[in-house]
């Protein structure tokens, strides 16, 4: 019956959906400005946790600079919202014009090398947008696998619809679970794999197998993209994004390595995070603040797992 429920509600949610992305984009936006006021000033969306985060990741600036940034962050937020609606019917040629990538040749000719590529990227400006990579690679000649990891969503129903458009630039959604399959999958087949990995989330406390400082404070993170580069031996590709203007950004591909086993354990993924905090720092309203991203602390970790033999077990 659920299935069935979630089969009949997908259609309708698709209709408005695509209506709605056939807005132009600065219609969005003055919707975006309308819903501003809605979630900065009335719902007032998870204020006491980005004020908190912000404290905390620059206890240099004044209460007043940190606000200053949070009310940035809220335009942003709502522009994303924008923009990810009006991503549901925008051209491939329109979508090269809002979202430009620096450096692809480079990673075309790794690719055309043989060699697949790790992206590294965080929940900074437009995530959504940046699926659309694979369209400034298409002077790779070589055939090649290109995706994107994503959780999929508990209601199936937005899962499918959410699907349905991230898909339309010719990147694939990989579901976490799936990654390592789908990269060996295309290795089989003699083809290179382009895989792209949103890394600043919280990790379960089972996943938890490093610690690093991020934005001053003790950070757990995923190793999944180091450990998986060093295994298949990939490039491991940083992705600086800069919002240039309202609806434009643009993106350098930062070679990190191209020889991840000759780099100590764990190095790869600070470096990542470290240049993860310089895009930030450098414009810091357009990462995802409202994300509480230091829910787990290395106290609680302690108290509660121990680690045996590289696997987290309760105490």
């Amino acid at each position: 019956m659920k299935k069935l429920v979630n089969k009949i509600l997908y259609y309708p949610l698709w209709a408005v959906w695509y209506t709605l992305s056939l807005l132009p984009l600065r219609v969005h936006y003055v919707m975006a400005d309308v819903f501003y006021l809605l979630v900065a000033h009335v719902v007032k969306y998870r204020r006491r946790v980005i004020m908190k985060n912000l404290a905390n990741a620059f206890p240099e600036k004044t209460e007043q600079e940190r606000k200053r940034i949070m009310k940035e962050y809220y335009h942003f937020f709502c522009d994303y919202i924008a923009e990810t609606i009006k991503f549901g019917t925008m051209s491939r040629k329109s979508i090269k014009k809002h979202m430009v990538f620096k450096n692809a040749d480079i990673i075309a000719e790794i690719a055309n090398e043989g060699q697949s590529v790790a992206l590294f990227l965080g929940h900074y400006g437009n995530w959504e947008w940046v699926t659309s990579v694979a369209l400034w690679l298409e002077k790779n000649n070589r055939p090649t696998g290109y995706g994107h990891i994503y959780h999929p969503l508990e209601n199936e129903t937005m899962d499918r619809l959410f699907l349905s458009f991230r898909n339309r630039m010719g990147s694939t959604s990989v579901p976490m679970r799936e990654t390592l399959r789908w990269i060996l999958n295309h290795k089989r087949e003699g083809r290179p794999s382009i895989l792209g990995y949103i890394a600043d989330q919280v990790p379960t406390w089972q996943n938890i197998h490093h610690w690093l400082t991020f934005f001053n404070q003790e950070t757990p993170v995923f190793t999944g993209v180091e450990r998986i580069a060093r295994s298949q031996d990939q490039a491991v590709v940083y992705i600086d994004i800069k919002r240039v203007k309202r609806g434009y950004y643009e993106c350098e591909l930062q070679v990190v390595t191209r020889t991840p086993r000759e780099w100590a354990e764990n190095e790869i993924t600070n470096e990542c995070f470290r240049r993860l905090e310089a895009t930030i720092t450098r414009a810091p309203q357009y990462w995802l603040w409202s994300h509480n991203r230091w829910k787990r602390t290395r106290e609680e970790f302690d108290r509660r797992f121990k680690v045996v033999n590289g696997r987290v077990m309760e105490k």
